[in-house]
């Protein structure tokens, strides 16, 4: 039998003085920035489709031609092909920006209320709501992993 002790480790435990509110303000900060790490992939994707569309766009422009478009090959290449998304940016523009003044930011301000608040130790809200809900000695409930005695 294993001598660990049934529960969440120590970097998972709230430490002493850390108030229910506080533990529960921080998870909300967690979420928040879980979604916006979310945002930030959509923005990712948005990015890498508009790219693939333009690279694209040399195809049609091929096809056009071969096809005896010149003119509408012409318009495509000119009007369309390698513009901008938003007045003066690129996509990469887009996501630079972004980083630069929301995503990094943020992911700054709450590891910093982390660290100060609950002594740098994540997931507190969500190693709770684990403890509460699992059955303790269940081998598919087990606190840490490896350890499923029953």
């Amino acid at each position: 039998m294993s001598e660990h002790q049934d529960g969440p480790d120590r970097r998972h435990r709230r430490p002493d003085g850390v108030s229910d509110k506080t533990v529960e303000a921080l998870g909300s900060l967690s979420k928040a920035l879980e979604t916006t790490e979310r945002a930030r992939g959509h923005l990712y994707s948005f990015h890498q489709l508009t790219g693939g569309a333009d690279l694209e766009l040399d195809r049609a422009v091929r096809l056009l031609r071969e096809a005896g478009h010149p003119e509408w090959a012409d318009k495509v290449q000119s009007e369309i092909l390698g513009r901008n998304v938003v007045p003066g940016h690129w996509t990469f523009q887009i996501v630079e920006a972004y980083d630069d003044t929301y995503y990094r930011p943020f992911r700054e301000l709450e590891r910093s209320a982390v660290d100060e608040l609950a002594q740098g130790r994540d997931h507190l809200y969500e190693a709770e709501m684990k403890e509460a809900r699992r059955t303790a000695g269940h081998p598919d409930h087990s606190a840490l992993p490896g350890a499923t005695e029953w």
